[in-house]
């Protein structure tokens, strides 16, 4: 997503100590900006959060996006809307945002890209509230005999962990069932939570020239809102704080192509009709060109926003334009940013990238339900 890819993103060395407050001078100047720094480092090394202001923390978060070696669509960071929920520490309370949250990052189709965050720790390394998911929106993965599964296997253990805190799953276990929420508040056991029917848009894919494309039941859900990822600002930690961009087509089409995921190329090869005796072929990119055509035609025609690989790629060498313009360095992981399909008619692939610790930033952290 062009939130993306935000979505595994893993831990680097972080930035010397002297940094975590560096973004501030993008938010002060003169007097304001060294007592701004003076409060936070004092709160810092008495062992609590940083006291950002609202305004501070939204920087903070936009920052977060720009600097995030993974990202492809960066170049839109300065329309990220934060919404300052620190004093929210509750399960209830959070569950009660994240509607609000979902509300406006859907908003017609448009897709808004919104960050919530949540209350941090109250000192360095203490409880705080999590949202167990991976994404607000996610299908459920059951594992059946020999290892099969039905669904989506990234879901495998989630699906595992609701059951076992006591979700129904339906009578019959279908590919695309949408997981509840599990939220765990500053203290006190995670909670379950139903989204409301029709709460969490998805579209059903088609394709324009393939008829029976529709009939293999397939879709994907509008909004990727990654809740998995802590965000780091001004020396503080913030376990909960789910963000979201929009889609970019190959993403949503490696989700149902990959080996590892749905697997679904042998079924659209052979329903085109290919010849998969042999990879000489090339079925599994025709397949999978197919696949993405569905997908962009889709959404398109649902009126849900989303990015195909090309537009993303210019935006996002746009980007880097803009930052080098501005004195500032670009960390970009390469293996990333290029696009899975078709990458060398991408200028992005002809670049090279260097990837480099930065703050604030979003890190991956162990799953919620690994922590008791």
């Amino acid at each position: 997503m062009l939130g993306c890819p935000f979505s595994t993103a893993t831990d680097q060395t972080p930035p010397p100590a002297s940094d975590e407050l560096a973004f501030l001078a993008e938010v002060h100047s003169g007097a304001g900006l060294a007592d701004r720094i003076a409060v936070c480092r004092a709160a810092l090394a008495a062992g609590g959060p940083a006291p950002l202001t609202s305004a501070e923390l939204t920087w903070a978060g936009r920052v977060a996006w720009r600097n995030h070696a993974r990202c492809i669509g960066r170049l839109y960071w300065r329309t990220l809307a934060v919404r300052d929920e620190r004093t929210i520490d509750t399960a209830d309370g959070m569950i009660a945002s994240l509607l609000d949250h979902v509300a406006l990052a859907q908003a017609d189709g448009t897709v808004r890209s919104v960050m919530t965050v949540f209350a941090p720790p109250e000192r360095a390394g203490g409880p705080a509230p999590r949202i167990w998911n991976h994404q607000l929106c996610g299908y459920a993965g059951y594992r059946g005999r020999g290892g099969a599964v039905r669904g989506d296997p990234k879901n495998v253990a989630l699906t595992e962990q609701a059951l076992a805190l006591g979700w129904e799953a339906p009578a019959e276990p279908g590919a695309f069932d949408l997981l509840p929420w599990i939220v765990a508040g500053r203290n006190g056991p995670p909670q379950l939570f139903r989204p409301p029917a029709g709460l969490l848009r998805e579209v059903g894919l088609r394709h324009p020239d393939l008829p029976w494309f529709e009939g293999l039941g397939l879709r994907w859900y509008a909004v990727p809102v990654v809740t998995d990822l802590r965000l780091r600002a001004a020396g503080t930690d913030y376990p909960a704080a789910p963000f979201n961009g929009w889609y970019m087509g190959t993403e949503i089409a490696r989700n149902l192509a990959d080996t590892e995921r749905y697997n679904l190329l042998p079924l659209i090869a052979d329903k085109l009709g290919l010849d998969r005796r042999s990879e000489r072929t090339l079925w599994k990119d025709r397949a999978l060109l197919e696949l993405n055509v569905a997908v962009v035609h889709s959404f398109g025609a649902d009126g849900v926003r989303l990015v195909d690989h090309h537009t993303a790629s210019v935006e996002f060498m746009k980007f880097c334009e803009r930052e080098k313009s501005a004195g500032r360095d670009v960390s970009a992981r390469w293996d990333w940013i290029v696009p899975p399909m078709s990458p060398s008619t991408t200028q992005v692939f002809h670049t090279p990238m260097r990837e480099f610790a930065t703050t604030p930033d979003f890190h991956a952290q162990p799953p919620a339900w690994s922590r008791e």
